[in-house]
Order: C-alpha cells, then structure tokens, then sequence
C-alpha cells in the first residue's frame, strides 16, 4: 500500500527492491531523458511498473543485436568479443535473472557484450544501440546511454567502454531479418570512464545517496505533474480489498444487480435495496480515500464498484447577489459518482 503526501508518494520500505541498473542510472541521475527519478523508483520499489510490451522497436533490436556482435567480430575484435549467450547459454536471462552481478548490492544489470585481450581478460564493456535518430549520435553517444555501459565498466573495475549504434530505416524495423550491418548504418563510439566522467565515484556516491533516502526509507523522490501524469494516473486508482466490513454488501448488490439486469426494466423493490446498498457501499469507499486519489474500486465476484472524485464550480449565488461578479465568487465543489462496472473475465486459448 502507499499513500501521498504532497508531492510525494510514502510505501513500507521495500523488502525486496530492484536494483539499480545501467537503464536506470541515468534517471536516477536526473540526465535520462525518457524516465523521471519518481518513475524508477515505482519500478525499483515495486509500486508500479508499466507492463512491457513487445513493439517493432524492441523486437528488431533483439534481431539485429546479434547481427552486430557478428560483425564487430569479423570487422574489428576478430573473435575477441564475447556476448551474454557465449558466457551463460541461450537461456542466460533466465541462468542470471538478468543480472550480471549477483554479488554487488544496490547495482546491477546486464551488458551487451565484453572484450576480452589474448590472456582472457575482460578489457571493456560493449554497448549496443538501434535507433532511427542518428542526430542523437552527432557528438557520440547520447550521455544516458554512454552511463549505462559505463556502469558496467565500473562494476567490472576496468575504464574502456565500446558503444556501438546502428541507424535503421523504417524498413529495417519491418524486417529487421534483413538488415546487414555495415560501416554506412552502425558506428563506434570508444571512450575511457576517466576520460569523459572523470567525477563517474560522484555519479555512484550519489545514486547510493538517493537508493539510501529514497528506497531504504520507501519515500519517493518528488513527482512532477507534467512528467510523470501516466504513472501518477494508475497510481491515484485505488482499489481497495473486499473485507469483512463490505462483503456482504458487495455480495448483496451484485445479486441485486444480476437480478436487475435479467430483467431490465422491472421497477421493485429490488432496484430500490439495490440504490441503498449502493449508497452504503459509496460511504463505505469514501472513507477509503487518500490524499491524492481520484478513484476508489472495490471488486466483487462479477462487478467493481467504483467511486470517482469529481470537481466543479458552483455559484455562490449570495455573493453573487451582493457582487454582481460571477468569476470572483465561483468556488470548487468536489462530488463523489459510483458507478458499476462488470469484470471482465481473460480467456485463455
């Protein structure tokens, strides 16, 4: 459970958070610009994560990363160059649980690749990237994807990183099996840790910093309205569990309801038990509410229940009468609508 408290939302401290990976540095950092450091943290603490969901994006990426690898190797590391299959199998994500580093705490993740010299030492991280936006790349990699694999590097001690984009048409994206790695679609972008973060022990101290503040204590960082308004959107539904105190009502407005339904336009007296049961389960949810939330649900066996806040404006027509001034006196008016929706059941092939 979590609640808000101004612009921040408070949950029990996490007992088993995610860890900090190369894909979330950056946000936490502030320096990623498609994630906010609210929005890592409800996928680090488990309070919210968007599902994922395959797309022509990612789906060519796994396609075409191999493709590459092949090709750095042929073209410039001459075998030299090693994959997650190539160390743990075909199945690594599920060997890893997709993470590499099972014995650093708060970091972790997973490499694209590793280079190793002739004496089989692993002498820099491999980072690869698709992408129609080759003006991101102008002036090498873009600095959230440059502290990804630089993360790694660090967890690994060494200070090479390798990152690596291929620039795809639309037609690549629709077939991606068809794509051919070349000097004309896919650059490389080498750099030192010491070189381009020359404060990188800053960038960690202060992820540490904010793992310490925000997941070990299960306050979130500040959320932005504008930014972050998709997740703040499912995190202000609130469904609330079926207990004891609004079973049976619940049990009995659903029986009202089904009854109702079969046969629809009969006025009884069921219809009107129905309303006050309705009522009484309004009440109930509306002492449910937390700072923040827009909607209260609480499901039964076939139907949710469901109480909405809304806003208006009123006329405060005394003031009105005095004042003649309609904007100057139109106040805020907060209601509450319930409304009965029937759930929808999956169905498995």
């Amino acid at each position: 459970m979590y609640k808000f408290e101004k612009n921040t939302v408070i949950i029990d401290p996490p007992k088993r958070p995610k860890k900090i990976t190369g894909t979330r540095f950056a946000s936490i950092l502030d320096l990623d610009r498609w994630n906010t450091p609210f929005k890592t943290w409800c996928a680090i603490t488990r309070t919210y994560e968007e599902p994922f969901v395959d797309n022509k994006y990612t789906i060519a990426g796994k396609i075409i990363e191999p493709k590459v690898i092949d090709y750095l190797n042929k073209v410039y590391f001459f075998g030299g160059l090693k994959s997650p299959t190539d160390i743990f199998g075909k199945d690594y994500f599920k060997k890893t649980g997709g993470d590499f580093f099972p014995n650093v705490s708060i970091f972790g993740g997973m490499w694209d690749g590793l280079l190793y010299d002739e004496n089989s030492n692993i002498v820099a991280v491999i980072e690869i990237k698709t992408t129609k936006r080759a003006e991101d790349w102008s002036n090498g990699a873009p600095n959230y994807y440059a502290l990804q694999a630089a993360l790694y590097a660090y967890l690994l001690g060494i200070d090479d990183v390798v990152m690596v984009a291929s620039f795809l048409e639309e037609e690549d994206y629709e077939h991606p099996e068809k794509f051919v790695p070349s000097s004309d679609n896919t650059i490389i972008d080498e750099f030192k840790i010491s070189e381009r973060f020359p404060q990188f022990q800053a960038h960690i101290d202060r992820a540490v910093d904010w793992w310490n503040a925000h997941v070990v204590t299960g306050i979130s960082p500040a959320f932005d309205e504008n930014k972050d308004e998709e997740i703040l959107k499912e995190l202000r539904k609130n469904t609330i569990e079926t207990n004891s105190d609004i079973a049976a009502l619940i049990a009995e407005g659903e029986a009202l309801k089904n009854e109702i339904d079969a046969v629809i336009g009969t006025i009884s007296e069921k219809e009107k038990r129905l309303k006050v049961v309705t009522d009484l389960i309004k009440q109930h949810c509306l002492s449910q509410f937390r700072e923040g939330d827009e909607k209260v649900t609480v499901a039964g066996a076939k139907y949710e229940w469901i109480v909405t806040r809304t806003e208006s404006t009123e006329i405060d027509k005394d003031a009105l009468k005095k004042d003649g001034l309609l904007e100057k006196y139109s106040k805020p008016k907060v209601g509450y609508r319930i409304t009965q929706n029937l759930i929808k059941k999956e169905v498995r092939p």
